[in-house]
């Protein structure tokens, strides 16, 4: 199954030179969040899969007007064609703004996911918008890492971690692909293509 990761920026190649053989053969498109609702519904008009999102810091206008013709998997597993989707979006808590989250609180609302995790025996991707703490993310509180996000890579070692928010924009270096354990993490910005 050939599935496409994409967050933080609109790519050009599927957006500005846009023809519609570039999306043949993908059978899942997931958002890890910071994309323009206008964008993800272009998207999903011309692909022939469904298109999965979370939601970026940035995303709050998603509120008034949500990208048409996608699914939000926040706070939510999502199955596709057997394949565990969990997703959780959002960033560190640094100025209140929706979308933000302390520690407590994102480790509050993966507890109320876990009966959705028990009863679906793991997962096997979890989608998010901010990384993992200590995992590819910043040292400054926005670009922060989550450490529950680590605990469930630690309790339930799903097969990809796929996150956004910290990028190449805020002119950092960043690893495209890490791992952790048994696990593959990988910053889906802009575009990245993986064959489960």
């Amino acid at each position: 199954m050939k599935i496409l990761l994409i967050a933080d920026i609109e790519s050009k190649y599927y957006y500005d030179f846009f023809e519609k053989n570039k999306l043949e053969g993908i059978d899942l498109i997931i958002s890890a969040g910071d994309l323009e609702a206008d964008y993800l519904s272009f998207i999903a008009t011309y692909a022939k899969c469904p298109v999965l999102y979370v939601e970026g810091n940035h995303d709050t206008k998603y509120r008034e007007k949500p990208p048409e013709g996608c699914i939000c998997i926040d706070n939510k597993l999502y199955v596709h064609e057997g394949i565990r989707i969990l997703g959780f979006g959002g960033s560190m808590c640094y100025n209140y703004s929706p979308n933000q989250y302390t520690e407590k609180e994102m480790a509050g609302r993966i507890r109320r996911a876990t009966p959705k995790i028990f009863l679906n025996g793991g997962f096997d991707i979890l989608v998010t918008h901010a990384p993992a703490f200590g995992l590819n993310d910043g040292e400054d509180l926005p670009h922060m890492g989550f450490k529950c996000f680590t605990k469930l890579l630690d309790k339930y070692s799903p097969k990809y971690f796929v996150h956004g928010h910290v990028h190449m924009n805020y002119g950092r270096m960043y690893k495209r692909t890490d791992t952790y354990k048994d696990t593959t993490i990988i910053n889906a910005y802009e575009r990245y293509l993986i064959d489960y």
